[in-house]
């Protein structure tokens, strides 16, 4: 991903593309440390602020970035509630 960021630049579609995918390929795997979590979280807001503001909120890459970023917030909650209290 560096080359892409310095060769297409940040807010290329193909940049903001690799990394949604590398975020959700944090998140979704079932061994995530919190450490895991924290960069796709990270990852997703600056992709989505990057998105929202090239291709607009209606553009299909920045709805698919908005929704993971949700998924994960959901994710991250789940870990902090203690077992039995949800």
């Amino acid at each position: 991903m560096p080359v892409a960021r310095r060769v297409l630049g940040e807010s290329h579609e193909l940049t903001l593309t690799m990394r949604w995918n590398y975020a959700r390929a944090l998140y979704q795997d079932d061994d995530a440390t919190l450490g895991d979590l924290c960069e796709a979280v990270t990852t997703l807001e600056e992709s989505e602020r990057t998105a929202r503001r090239v291709f607009g909120r209606a553009h299909p890459l920045t709805v698919d970035i908005a929704s993971c970023l949700l998924d994960v917030y959901k994710i991250l909650r789940a870990r902090e509630t203690p077992s039995g209290s949800a």
